[in-house]
């Protein structure tokens, strides 16, 4: 049986309740019995999704919203201090909690895989949520994003596993102690919070020194940063190593990955046998993803031939080369890439599984640091489409920086090669790109901003 409400948790407020991995928590909260509340800045499904779980939900942000009672006000590192709610709080002396320290209350006394890295962590995360229920192991979960299936990114489960998403950006993952760590890779982002490489492997490295004694870390043995990393923590004590990947050296020892369309089949070598599995979707950058979510539950006493088969159920995450529809010939498909290394494995899995298709990218930049110190790779990127279109930079939580704009990434884009074209009005989007598909082309929307609301409206572009 998972545990009740957490102290301090029976009347949470959430500023930013509609966010993905605060909404995650609020759900979890509520489904467990909580008096839930939060405000968020506009209305939507995730709004609607936690009413129904009896929560309330208030849209827009203002001091009253916070009831004399909370237990608690939840926040982000997206918050600000001048937010009016956060203001509330202090007048009223209400404790405030950070995102990840409520997500790690709900994880006591349960037995917690935390899923880590630069890319991949939704989609891992969200296979063993998916894998673990079709096993009828009843997990807990909380996910950044929602599932196509269960079409949710968090849920109250009565049985004794609870499956996170581990947030390196702001290193909040350090909260955490999972009896399973999941390092899928170690790259340099979240240049507002991170100077170098070394305070990324620095940040890992504590991460992975609150694995529980006797725990196990499974992490890469293909990627740079993560072989880096093994390297650091090996030799230290309490947690197992089980490295998985292509490499030669792997512990669970990826043999073949076979694309066959939108799947993948594959075979790796797991205590000195052989086994075969599907992942359904496409790309290798995915296949690595489930064989680490099946290394991680053959740590937990999952047998690996039933879990292999249930990772085979795992159809997708939204936004995560999610097909949005098709329209006079034309697939729209969405991608939450935003790091070049995810945007160029996005584009190589397209390019795979659609080999005499036009590739047409939306491409939306996300953050202008981001931007500043990545922008040439992501044009690099952009090389790997037929076509792009380049909008402006999505600001999330960011004020503008002097001189940074998308034309860093449109010169590098060139520069490599490739065709790309700046819109500045996202409207005008739909238009441009109904004409200039073709039956048989394949349109990506990509980024981590509001790019992805141009699926719809380019589907309607095309059939009129």
């Amino acid at each position: 049986m998972a545990p009740g409400i957490p102290a301090a948790m029976e009347r949470p407020h959430f500023i930013g309740i509609g966010g993905a991995g605060m909404s995650g928590i609020a759900k979890i909260l509520a489904q467990r019995g909580a008096k839930v509340a939060g405000s968020d800045a506009k209305e939507s499904g995730t709004a609607e999704a936690l009413r129904a779980l009896g929560a309330t939900v208030h849209i827009g942000h203002a001091a009253g919203n916070l009831a004399d009672d909370a237990s608690c006000v939840v926040v982000s590192s997206a918050i600000r201090p001048d937010n009016p709610e956060l203001v509330r709080a202090a007048e009223l002396s209400v404790p405030v909690v950070h995102r990840s320290d409520a997500l790690a209350s709900l994880m006591g006394g349960l037995r917690a895989i935390a899923v880590a890295g630069t890319h991949g962590k939704t989609t891992t995360t969200s296979m063993l949520a998916v894998a673990l229920t079709e096993l009828n192991l009843d997990p807990s979960y909380a996910i950044g994003g929602d599932l196509a299936g269960p079409g949710t990114n968090a849920t109250h489960g009565e049985g004794e596993i609870f499956v996170a998403e581990a947030d390196e950006s702001d290193r909040s993952f350090q909260k955490y102690d999972p009896e399973v760590a999941i390092v899928l890779n170690v790259e340099l982002d979240h240049h507002a919070n991170y100077a170098s490489m070394d305070e990324i492997h620095e940040s890992f490295e504590a991460f992975t020194d609150k694995i529980v004694p006797g725990g196990t870390l499974v992490i890469s043995a293909d990627q740079a940063g993560a072989v880096e990393l093994t390297a650091r923590v090996r030799d230290r004590a309490g947690a197992h190593v089980v490295t998985y990947g292509e490499a030669d050296s792997a512990d669970v020892r990826v043999h073949r990955i076979t694309p066959r369309g939108l799947t993948s089949e594959v075979t790796v070598l797991l205590g000195g046998k052989y086994l075969t599995f599907t992942v359904s979707v496409p790309g290798r950058h995915y296949a690595l993803n489930a064989v680490a979510a099946l290394a991680a539950g053959v740590a937990l006493g999952i047998p690996a031939h039933n879990l292999a088969s249930a990772l085979g159920k795992y159809t997708g995450v939204k936004r995560r080369l999610q097909l949005k529809g098709e329209a006079a010939g034309v697939q729209v498909i969405d991608s939450y890439a935003h790091h070049p290394t995810e945007m160029t494995a996005d584009l190589e899995a397209m390019r795979g599984a659609v080999t005499d298709s036009r590739i047409l990218v939306v491409f939306q930049p996300h953050l202008f640091s981001r931007t500043q110190e990545l922008g040439t790779e992501m044009g690099q990127a952009l090389a790997l489409a037929d076509a792009s279109v380049v909008l402006d930079i999505y600001p999330a939580r960011e004020d503008p920086v002097p001189g940074v704009t998308s034309e860093l990434i449109i010169d590098a884009a060139r520069a490599a090669g490739a065709d790309a074209t700046p819109v500045h009005d996202k409207s005008a989007v739909p238009g441009v790109i109904a004409g200039m598909a073709k039956p048989g082309d394949l349109v990506l929307t990509m980024g981590a901003g509001d790019v992805t609301d141009l699926g719809p409206q380019i589907l309607d572009h095309l059939s009129s």
